[in-house]
């Protein structure tokens, strides 16, 4: 299973070495890039994102001026599906630089398991956060949660 996962690992890192350029010479910036199954296809997704938010032709010109590059190099073995898209209003942070350009904003988080307050979900500020922690300030209390505990850590109420 670890081989699985560095070899979607290095996929992911070898894909965005590929595309981010590409993506930022058209003035926009690449938010994240997934490579995963579900069912019985693999999808190769690439999410983008400008200030003044993203539209489907954003969208449609990245797919053209990537689909190339990414055939040319060939860095994925099996057959995939290529996504582009926006990472929307409720953007899942993942990255160092999400959490630190949203540090203040409204987040929501799950979960994995119940905490030993019988609670998944929660709703706050963001405040702070380090390599494996986010802090959440919540009704008057601040919590710290392992992000290796959560299924996902999104912006709240995110406007552009």
């Amino acid at each position: 299973m670890a081989n699985s996962k560095n070899r979607k690992s290095n996929t992911v890192e070898t894909v965005t070495a590929l595309v981010q350029p590409i993506i930022e010479e058209m003035g926009l910036s690449l938010w994240d890039v997934r490579f995963l199954k579900e069912g019985a296809e693999w999808y190769l997704r690439i999410f983008i994102d400008k200030d003044s938010g993203v539209t489907i032709e954003d969208c449609e010109n990245v797919t053209r001026a990537v689909d190339a590059p990414l055939d040319e190099l060939d860095p994925i073995e099996q057959n995939y599906i290529l996504e582009v898209s926006s990472p929307g209003i409720e953007r899942e942070l993942v990255k160092p630089a999400h959490f630190d350009a949203f540090l203040g904003a409204k987040i929501m988080l799950r979960l994995i398991r119940p905490d030993d307050c019988g609670q998944r979900d929660y709703q706050g500020t963001l405040t702070a956060h380090d390599k494996d922690t986010v802090t959440l300030a919540c009704e008057g209390t601040e919590r710290v949660i392992n992000k290796k505990d959560t299924v996902y850590i999104k912006l709240d109420d995110f406007e552009l």
